[in-house]
């Protein structure tokens, strides 16, 4: 993506170069797709976020491509399941209480809001995390950490929905526990096209990468 030129002239004045990760050894890095859900992609469900569903096959691109070249793809799904009580701020403060019931419903495991969207190719080996906040790496929230480390990962790739809510918060945590970390644009989506811009501008300027899946797949080193 095109970035204006005072994002640019920072990026360049901080770190010297617009794009710092010329390489990505594939044996090294995990696509880790958030919130892919029913019900945040899918039309009647509280989360929906419509412009995720045309994200679908650019993720499965990446996907594909990552596997092909032995890299690892994660599935993160949000579970409301408790959420009333751990994350009782949220559901007591931020939500009024008829969106914090059927939230807690829409996302309960045993909800089809629960499921992956159809669509994804998301595969058996393919691992599948659960969070139960925005950040999947937040202390408690998920395994993620576990899983990305058991695997030797160094380099986190996001996608998924929505840009400026769980998977910036996701992708700032990554940067800070020194994952080299990149926003995928083109697999990522927003309610509003304003909130994804101004994410990705954020993101560059401050934290890691934006790159197409085009980019990353000509970065993709096989491992």
């Amino acid at each position: 993506m095109e970035f204006p030129a005072w994002i640019v002239d920072r990026v360049l004045a901080r770190q010297g170069t617009l794009h710092p990760y010329p390489r990505f050894d594939a044996s090294r890095t995990a696509f880790v797709v958030v919130d892919l859900q029913n019900y945040y992609t899918q039309a009647g469900y509280m989360g929906e976020c419509a412009p995720a569903r045309d994200t679908f096959g650019k993720v499965n691109e990446l996907a594909a491509a990552l596997r092909e070249a032995g890299g690892t793809v994660v599935w993160v799904q949000t579970s409301s399941d408790g959420a009333d009580r751990f994350w009782s701020h949220h559901h007591a403060y931020m939500l009024t209480p008829e969106r914090s019931a059927r939230r807690l419903v829409e996302l309960d495991p045993s909800h089809p809001g629960f499921a992956l969207a159809p669509g994804l190719d998301a595969r058996r080996e393919d691992p599948r995390v659960v969070k139960r906040c925005y950040s999947a790496l937040v202390p408690g929230s998920s395994s993620l950490d576990e899983v990305l480390k058991a695997r030797g990962i160094e380099t986190v790739l996001i996608g998924g929905t929505v840009t400026n809510v769980c998977c910036e918060s996701t992708a700032r945590d990554a940067m800070m526990m020194n994952y080299a970390t990149v926003m995928v644009e083109d697999a990522l989506s927003a309610v509003t096209p304003e909130e994804h811009l101004h994410s990705l501008h954020n993101w560059m300027l401050f934290f890691g990468d934006v790159l197409s899946v085009e980019e990353v797949g000509a970065r993709l080193r096989v491992g």
